[in-house]
């Protein structure tokens, strides 16, 4: 994280919005020769006055470097910006959200035109790019070779990872991360909802509320990847399928109790419940997985 190359590459940069305006300071603070576009010419100011060259056209963007990083608002963004543009020869970094499929059409997109992709899926919020130690990483896929030859340039604004020659990895990664995150939002949504009409400030909450979910989540982690690599769902189980339905009618009545609507629980809940009616009440919740399986 924010390393300084011994021999800083030039590179393009594509798109400085938030996130694209962090990785571009980034590189210039370690010295990173770097041309930059965005749709938007106010928003190079900044980086120009870091010593940043603006680029008139994305086209000239392109053309300044062989390794091109594009950070824009979607797949249909980078349609739009790299139209017209010559991408011959060049290694194309894509930091823009996406979906699995995207990236992998987007690389065969590119080496139609004689490019080599990398997808990336960034693991931070713009505050995190380029300081040391925030936690910060962006996971890669696409070809191994072309990830090492730029890993120390990737790796300046955060950690660089990759997972996989299949373009898609990384957005695949990305999501599935970001989905669990989005469970986990909801569940301390509900949770301080439980508290909302109670004397209890919030914030005497959030401390247990994050040691427990914290130390919750790294166990159940690992133990449902073990779950679901060996296909027995009932080893080592300590709190089984059948336990846990019981225990539901606790926490649906307490949100009664509470004034609280279920809407955030009840989801998961029939699942767990489904699960249980098909018999298998001494798994634990590793079957969930298996009946979100279209």
């Amino acid at each position: 994280m924010t390393t300084i190359d011994p021999a800083p590459r030039a590179l393009a940069l594509l798109g400085l919005g938030d996130m694209g305006a962090a990785l571009g300071h980034a590189w210039l603070d370690a010295g990173h020769p770097l041309t930059v576009w965005n749709r938007t010419a106010g928003k190079a100011r900044p980086l120009a006055a870091k010593g940043a060259t603006v680029a008139p056209t994305a086209a000239d963007a392109v053309a300044a470097a062989d390794l091109v990083v594009v950070c824009l608002l979607d797949d249909a963004s980078v349609d739009q910006v790299l139209a017209g543009t010559d991408i011959s020869g060049k290694d194309l970094v894509n930091l823009t959200t996406g979906t699995p499929g995207e990236a992998r059409a987007r690389a065969a997109w590119a080496a139609e035109r004689g490019a080599r992709l990398l997808d990336g899926g960034i693991m931070a919020v713009p505050p995190m790019i380029g300081v040391p130690d925030s936690g910060a990483y962006v996971f890669y896929s696409g070809p191994k070779e072309v990830f090492e030859a730029h890993r120390e340039t990737l790796a300046v604004p955060a950690g660089a990872v990759h997972v996989g020659e299949d373009a898609g990895m990384a957005a695949l990664h990305d999501v599935a991360l970001l989905s669990a995150m989005l469970g986990m939002m909801s569940g301390m949504a509900h949770a301080y909802a439980l508290f909302r009409r109670e004397k209890t400030p919030p914030a005497r909450l959030a401390g247990p509320l994050a040691d427990w979910v914290a130390g919750m989540a790294a166990s159940y982690a690992r133990e449902l990847a073990e779950h679901l690599e060996c296909g027995d769902y009932t080893r080592d189980v300590t709190s089984n399928l059948a336990m846990m339905v019981r225990a539901n009618a606790t926490l649906l009545r307490t949100a009664e109790e509470q004034g609280v609507g279920t809407e955030l629980l009840e989801p998961y809940m029939r699942l767990m419940e489904r699960r249980l009616a098909e018999g298998h009440a001494a798994e634990g919740t590793a079957g969930v997985v298996d009946l979100l399986l279209r």
